[in-house]
């Protein structure tokens, strides 16, 4: 399997396994709301089922940034490459390598760690659009691009 491939996986398992986990969560909340209708009324009770209303609301909130990060997952075309940072571009510096995907952070591959950046993320802002040569400073440290792919 080609390496931004296998990157690209690594990110899609990182989005596959929160999916699983929100909606697991999901339907722990629905069945203690469940649990919670039978219970008697009151104050108590009220107070229960609202705070399980909230989590269900926050939980739909991660299951929707879940969602998105799908899209942008299905927008990269890992086949094409360009003289310029982009979305899916393998990106090595002389410090660093990138892959401008989703921020899942350190991800290693036969030894050799890559770092998987969002394109709004701090060094994603910095470095799409640049081209090999280019450099551009994070945190005080100046990396110069090796090579775009």
């Amino acid at each position: 399997m080609d390496l931004k491939a296998q990157l690209l996986k690594s990110c899609q398992n990182q989005v596959d396994s929160r999916f699983l986990k929100i909606k697991q969560t999901i339907l722990d909340i629905e069945e203690a709301l469940f649990e919670e209708s039978k219970s008697s009324s009151g104050d108590k009770h009220e107070t229960g089922r609202a705070m399980l209303q909230i989590d269900r609301e926050n939980a739909g909130r991660q299951l929707q940034e879940i969602e998105k990060l799908s899209a942008i997952l299905g927008r990269i075309d890992i086949k094409s490459t360009s003289d310029y940072v982009r979305l899916g571009s393998l990106v090595y510096t002389d410090k660093h390598i990138y892959f401008i995907s989703l921020s899942i952070g350190a991800v290693t591959i036969e030894g050799v760690q890559y770092f998987c950046v969002a394109i709004n993320s701090p060094v994603g802002s910095l470095i799409v659009g640049k081209r090999k040569g280019e450099s551009f400073s994070m945190n005080g440290n100046i990396q110069t691009i090796v090579e775009v792919k």
